[in-house]
């Protein structure tokens, strides 16, 4: 269904809600993965899950995997490869291990600044994506939210400070935007595919990347809790799977830049769901941080929409 010329329907606002509810307990969802799985496994475990389910659904729908056949098909699975590996595998693995650390709140704060990042990819690697005036002057106030949020300990309580191995933690939930960011550009230099069936094919790359290491890294699980169960499953259904198949939905009834709405979302449910399920902490500079990104955001997206991941 294409997008209305009259605008976004009720049911496209709702779908959107959902999502960026969806998205942003994805952290919750790696906090309980982490209770008996490394990092590695919780990030192998949610796509090779979220892989077949998606193969799946690609096969009920008569939308197949891409073929091989022609030089295009063949392009297709290279950005298949870099979307999976740069969407999936890589960021998963470094949310995972930071989350460790930070708490989750922290880590979907850092998933606002993807938009952000995209900004200076966009001006070297996409045609006609120039920085204005407008874009630098929203990517440098979300950079300078960035800077909050990680060294608020240190800007704004210096005595306090913070671990060598926690700024490692926190840097690699930065990363991980970056990560996003990277994707995003891969997937609009992509040629024209199906959207579930573009997302099928990149999870199965990621899968098939990302498993190896994991047992090479730290082997079989061997006692698994009831809790990381529950996380993964819940990863693998949901913020993986299910909201790949509601981000389709989306792009076909809204198209893309209704869609990256939800990018003002996610970082708040992830905030609400640490502090309200998790009890954690909620630190001023975190709030400053996150208005700042935000306001960051709303300024580049005057002229710039960039869908999210």
């Amino acid at each position: 269904m294409p997008a209305s010329k009259s605008g976004p329907a009720p049911l496209d606002w709702g779908l959107l809600a959902l999502l960026g509810l969806i998205w942003g307990a994805a952290f919750l969802g790696v906090e309980l993965a982490l209770d008996s799985l490394p990092p590695l496994w919780v990030a192998a475990a949610r796509i090779s899950l979220a892989a077949m389910l998606l193969v799946g659904v690609a096969h009920l729908t008569g939308e197949r995997l891409p073929g091989f056949g022609t030089a295009t098909q063949r392009r297709i699975w290279l950005h298949c490869l870099g979307m999976g590996l740069f969407t999936n595998a890589i960021p998963f693995s470094l949310l995972s291990w930071g989350q460790q650390l930070v708490t989750s709140g922290f880590a979907g704060i850092t998933m606002a600044v993807v938009p952000l990042f995209v900004l200076p990819l966009s001006h070297f690697l996409v045609p006609g994506e120039r920085l204005s005036a407008a874009r630098v002057v929203g990517f440098l106030t979300g950079f300078a939210g960035v800077v909050m949020l990680v060294g608020g300990d240190r800007l704004f309580s210096p005595a306090a400070g913070t671990g060598g191995m926690m700024l490692v933690a926190q840097l690699a939930c930065v990363g991980a935007s970056c990560c996003y960011a990277c994707g995003s550009i891969i997937t609009r230099l992509c040629p024209p595919v199906s959207t579930l069936s573009f997302a099928a094919a990149g999870l199965l790359c990621a899968s098939i990347a990302i498993l190896p290491l994991a047992f090479i890294v730290h082997g079989v699980p061997t006692s698994v809790s009831t809790a990381s169960w529950g996380g993964v499953l819940f990863l693998a259904l949901l913020p993986t799977g299910l909201a790949t198949i509601l981000l389709t939905i989306i792009i076909r009834r809204a198209g893309p830049p209704f869609l990256s709405i939800v990018n003002y979302q996610v970082p708040v449910w992830a905030v609400l769901i640490g502090v309200s399920i998790l009890g954690e902490a909620l630190p001023g500079h975190f709030v400053m941080a996150l208005a700042t990104i935000l306001i960051g955001l709303a300024i580049s997206q005057r002229l710039h929409r960039s869908a999210p991941i």
